[in-house]
């Protein structure tokens, strides 16, 4: 499996510096959902937090449309981010292969 404990060394550092890129991408990226034929947009940076949020004023005096919309354009903006932290991820790990196999 591992010649030696330096190889599972080496390959652990590589992994914690490929973990580290890919934090930095991720923050970088920002995702944007519109709900509602664009009435709520919802921007979300690649850690999942809102970084923006736009509200038409015409849902301000209409409170129950307005939860839905946001909740459904954060939703949607959250399954975004999801996807590419895991498609981010197996790219990471796709080059590694623990086991020596060629």
């Amino acid at each position: 499996m591992f010649e030696n404990m330096g190889d599972m060394s080496k390959m652990l550092e590589g992994m914690q510096e490929n973990a580290s890129k890919l934090q930095a991408e991720l923050e970088s990226k920002t995702f944007c959902v519109k709900s509602g034929g664009g009435m709520v947009e919802v921007s979300m940076n690649g850690k999942g937090e809102v970084v923006d949020l736009v509200i038409d004023d015409s849902l301000l005096s209409d409170k129950a449309s307005l939860e839905i919309l946001l909740i459904s354009a954060m939703n949607d903006a959250n399954k975004m981010v999801m996807q590419n932290q895991q498609s981010s991820a197996m790219n990471m790990l796709g080059g590694m292969n623990p086991f020596g196999a060629k």
